[in-house]
């Protein structure tokens, strides 16, 4: 399962895969190998390396929403992201998402920026426009709100899954 993981002002890009109680992760380019045991409601042991990490999970993961990871003594707040969701089309929850992530759905070079940082925008509204295989797509806002960031600029290239921008 490919994610947005944004914690502590950054933002990461997440793949996950299960197989029992192993799961393969990749963060960002880094490989992490770890063995799950569930060791009561929301809360597990974590095997990486040998090591071993208490953790435990406060608050229901759900897209756009941020939960507390705690590893042993310190806590994490992070907001999970599935970019599937939040590609610009109108999804039927978008009222419940704190932030949308505009992302780019495949790679392609941004050819123009329809708002500013600051700028009140509607529902549906034109975020930016993605050139892909010579096709230009208008990446559209989920929801009503305000751009709070601009991750890109006319003739930058993007990667398939990079947030482009950001509407709370």
């Amino acid at each position: 399962m490919k994610l947005r993981a944004d914690i502590a002002g950054k933002s990461y890009s997440v793949d996950s895969r299960r197989y029992g109680s192993r799961v393969v992760t990749e963060i960002d380019d880094r490989r992490y190998e770890l063995y799950i045991h569930e060791s009561g409601l929301q809360e597990f042991l974590l095997i990486h390396d040998g090591r071993v990490f208490d953790c435990r999970v406060e608050g229901r993961p759900e897209s756009g929403k941020t939960i507390d990871v705690i590893v042993g003594v310190t806590s994490y707040a992070i907001a999970l992201t599935d970019p599937k969701r939040l590609r610009g089309s109108k999804a039927s929850d978008t009222r419940t998402i704190e932030a949308a992530h505009i992302v780019a759905p495949m790679p392609g070079k941004v050819v123009r920026v329809l708002v500013g940082v600051g700028e009140q925008i509607d529902d549906g509204s034109g975020i930016m426009v993605v050139e892909a295989m010579k096709m230009q797509n208008e990446m559209k806002s989920p929801k009503a709100g305000v751009v709070v960031a601009l991750n890109v600029q006319v003739g930058a290239t993007v990667n398939r899954g990079d947030v482009l921008a950001v509407v709370e």
